[in-house]
């Protein structure tokens, strides 16, 4: 057994502290290719932290530690985004776009329109920088999935996770708006 997990099954505190500052910073940022999302990526590296704090007299490690961290952190967010692809339906998000879109357009003024548009796009340029980039390249220069995905050296699955989180944001956003003008002509 590996000379740092036999101390953290041992519940030595100061061991476990000292391989996590190690390796940490290097395994979010390793995380952050896969999920363009540093909280995301910050959780699933301590998810795996707790794991080998909870489990690691029952480890039976093969390679290095160091590889068993990043193939763990690599599963989760491997994981993480298939889940995404599961539960987040596209269409459910586009019919939100579209209704809010539809609701703006056929109930308010120029002036209220405007006030929506402009809010849109400070919302665009407040996304992470990876994100409004691939927000940009697909609507603003019409890219299909594999071109945005080659143009940024991505995976086509991140460019979508990436989107359905920007028109989760951007649909949030947009309903605030629109309530708040609804409250400004009431």
């Amino acid at each position: 057994m590996n000379l740092i997990l036999e101390e953290i099954s041992k519940r030595n505190r100061k061991v476990f502290k000292t391989f996590f500052n190690k390796h940490y910073k290097d395994l979010v940022i390793y995380a952050n290719g896969y999920l363009f999302d540093k909280q995301g990526s910050e959780d699933i590296v301590q998810e795996v932290y707790i794991y080998i704090w909870e489990n690691a007299k029952d480890l039976n490690i093969k390679s290095s530690l160091k590889n068993y961290l990043y193939a763990m952190v690599r599963n989760k967010c491997l994981n993480y985004l298939k889940s995404i692809k599961i539960t987040d339906s596209y269409d459910y998000l586009e019919l939100n776009v579209s209704l809010i879109t539809e609701q703006v357009f056929d109930s308010t003024s120029d002036e209220d329109k405007q006030i929506v548009y402009h809010q849109i796009l400070k919302i665009v340029d407040a996304l992470p920088n990876k994100m409004q980039q691939i927000v940009k390249l697909k609507f603003l220069h019409h890219y299909k999935y594999a071109e945005i995905a080659e143009e940024l050296g991505i995976s086509v699955n991140t460019v979508k996770t990436q989107l359905k989180r920007a028109r989760v944001k951007i649909t949030e956003a947009v309903t605030a708006i629109i309530v708040l003008l609804q409250i400004h002509q009431s």
